[in-house]
Parts: C-alpha cells; structure tokens; sequence
C-alpha cells in the first residue's frame, strides 16, 4: 500500500503544536519525503523552545507510524540559536529510523568540543556487514566534475575485478540518477531494507532515486546526517570489495556524519587547476585529516582541454596546481582527468565514459586512478 504526502499531512493536522494550533499550521514543518514507505521531515524550532517540541516531535512520529503501510518513521526535532540568545539545552536523542525515533540534537551539538580525531568523536563507527572498504570522493566545492570523477572510478575499479557500490550522498544536489540514466525507484527486501539500483556492474544507492528530480531538498543538518545514515545503514549492499561515496561538496556535518559513522579507509580529493578551487580543496584534505581518515590521493579533474579539431592544448583553468598541491602536502597525485567533449556528453546522456568507450584514453585514465587506489587498499581487500 502506496503512502502519499497528503496522508502525512492530514495525521499531522491531528498534533497540537505548544502554540495551541495544528501542527500543519504553526509553520515549523520542512519538506516531508516518503520513500516506499518510510516518511522523513523535520520540525524546525528556536532553540530556546526545544523542551517544549519534543513531546510534539514524538506524537507526530506516532502519527505518521499509525498512517496504513508507513513502514518507518524518522522525524527530527531542529532547533537553532537566534542570535544573541542562550543556547537551550538540546533536545534528547533516540535512535534512528526503522522502528526508531530521532529526537535530534541542534547542529552544534554534533560538533565536537575536542579535537574531531579524538577517540570519542569516532566512537559511534561500525563496519557495513560485507563491505570491506568504504572511501569518499570529496571537494572543498562544487563545480570541479566531483561526482563525474566518483562514477567513473568506481568503473575503474569494477573493471580491476572487484564488487563495486556507489552511493551518492549529496543530499541537496544528487547527480547520479542523471549520470547513470537510471530513474527507477528501490524496492525493499524481506528485511525491509532497500535494494540498490544495479547499473553497469555497479550497486547504486542515491537520495535522488527516492524523490522527483526538480524536488527542492530542504533540509537543515540533523535531517541531512539521519539520511545519509539510513542509505548507509538500511540499504542491502551484498558483498562489496568498495564502496564509494560521492560526498556533496564542503566539510560540514555530511563529512562528518560519514567519518563518525564508519571506519572510512580513504578519501579521494578531486579539485581543478585554479589557485580558488586548491584552497577549497585543502580545506577537505585537512577535515579528513583531523578525523583520521587516510587521504589516498588528489585527483586534478578538467586538467586541461584538447581540440578535438587541430589538437591543440589549451590550460584552461591554468594546470598542474593539484599535483603541486599534492607533492607540498605530501599525499599521492593520481592523475589528471581533462576537460573534453566526451566526458561531459556521456555523463549527460547517462552513459558515463568509462562504460560507453571502455578502450578509450579517458577510460584508461580512471582506470589508471582506480589501481592506484586499489594499491593503497591492498591490505583491506587481501
């Protein structure tokens, strides 16, 4: 049985807010996801209301629950300082969605007092049964072919012989449905679990396969952290040599979720030529390094462009910066990926080049990329 939003909405009409009106009504509802069953929002509140939310918070996730074929509920309670106020003691937390709850803390309590590679801060780590290795594909911003760069190294790696997934965590932005052509939507086994989309020898998970492509994510922090830790968490990955991970661009609280959630074995760094994008680009290297996950290397992505009419070269976005980067921080450089006409074409057409010209010199490069990370993984996928 098909749940819909406005189902969701009509329980929801039935929770008294604090303010004494409907919940649909007081304003403090974010986007509401139904995804085969399982209902995601959040209830956006000021800080200094948060006590008063929660049993709110609590009566709306049994509502939704009561709704006929809702097959789990997460429902986060927000809550942010204005400015110039006290911080409010954060609201309690539970455990996440599939037969869960979330009372989710503000975002700064997720936010470590001490060092984010201390013990602590990695405490909540555990492995994913039959994954032996998870990395992150990551940028200091957008803009740099990140998620082009993720797809078509895990290709890479397929084509080594190894059981690749590729889940796309980039919850405002998801790219994959489009790079890959795939616009179905998962089902879910007998452990209520997700299934992922299998594409090009690839198991594929992403935020985009379970909500319309023009749909607007609006979502603060905690809402952002509790997703990507259900497509860590429930989805039927089978046995996996790697998984990739297609972060969304930055280091906030998806970076950290992910680092705090399973025992990373590598990050891969992708950033252009240009001086603004290294910046960027050392900022992420240096987030992985403080939560003590190993930086395999640094890819250098639209490195250059070649006319594919005379030949000639042309250094667009100037060239070699990333390989600089890479010797004076002293963490390997992979490779250089250019800006050329096939690699974008396929990647809009669905059919990522490492698939559709396999013989290529843009499919050895990835591929070239893809050994050299699984060399620095050797000892995990022995």
């Amino acid at each position: 049985m098909s749940v819909s939003k406005q189902q969701v909405l009509d329980s929801l009409a039935r929770v008294a807010s604090p303010r004494g009106v409907p919940l649909v009504h007081a304003n403090v509802l974010s986007e509401i996801a139904v995804m085969d069953g399982k209902v995601m929002f959040s209830i956006n509140v000021d800080a200094a209301e948060a006590r008063a939310w929660e049993s709110v918070r609590a009566q709306a996730e049994a509502a939704v629950r009561a709704i006929p074929g809702v097959t789990g509920a997460m429902v986060a309670l927000t809550a942010e300082r204005k400015p110039g106020s006290m911080p409010a003691a954060p609201a309690p937390h539970r455990h996440g969605p599939g037969g869960h709850s979330h009372g989710v803390q503000p975002v700064s309590a997720h936010r470590p007092h001490q060092p984010p590679g201390a013990p602590s801060a990695l405490s909540k780590q555990a492995e994913i049964p039959g994954v032996k290795a998870v990395i992150a594909v990551a940028s200091g911003k957008g803009g740099v072919g990140k998620s082009t760069t993720s797809l078509n190294v895990a290709l890479g790696l397929r084509d080594l012989g190894l059981k690749v997934g590729l889940l796309d965590a980039d919850i405002y932005g998801p790219s994959v449905p489009r790079l890959t052509g795939i616009n179905e939507k998962p089902v879910l086994d007998d452990d209520r679990k997700m299934i992922p989309i299998q594409r090009f020898g690839l198991s594929i998970m992403s935020i985009g396969f379970l909500v319309e492509e023009e749909t607007a994510m609006i979502w603060r922090g905690p809402m952002v952290m509790s997703a990507i830790t259900q497509m860590l968490r429930d989805v039927a990955w089978g046995q996996l040599d790697v998984l990739v991970v297609d972060m969304p661009p930055g280091t906030g609280d998806a970076q950290l979720t992910l680092a705090q959630n399973v025992p990373l074995k590598g990050a891969v760094i992708v950033s252009t030529p240009q001086d603004l994008a290294l910046i960027d680009a050392r900022r992420g290297l240096a987030m992985f390094t403080k939560v003590n996950v190993p930086v395999l290397g640094i890819v250098e992505n639209m490195s250059y462009f070649q006319c594919p009419e005379c030949g000639t070269r042309s250094d667009i976005f100037g060239h070699g910066g990333a390989r600089h980067e890479a010797e004076r921080l002293g963490v390997p450089f992979l490779g250089e990926v250019p800006l050329h006409m096939s690699i974008r074409a396929m990647s809009d057409a669905g059919t990522p080049v490492v698939a559709s010209e396999p013989e290529g010199p843009h499919a050895m490069i990835y591929r070239s990329i893809g050994q050299q990370i699984r060399e620095r993984l050797q000892a995990v996928l022995a």
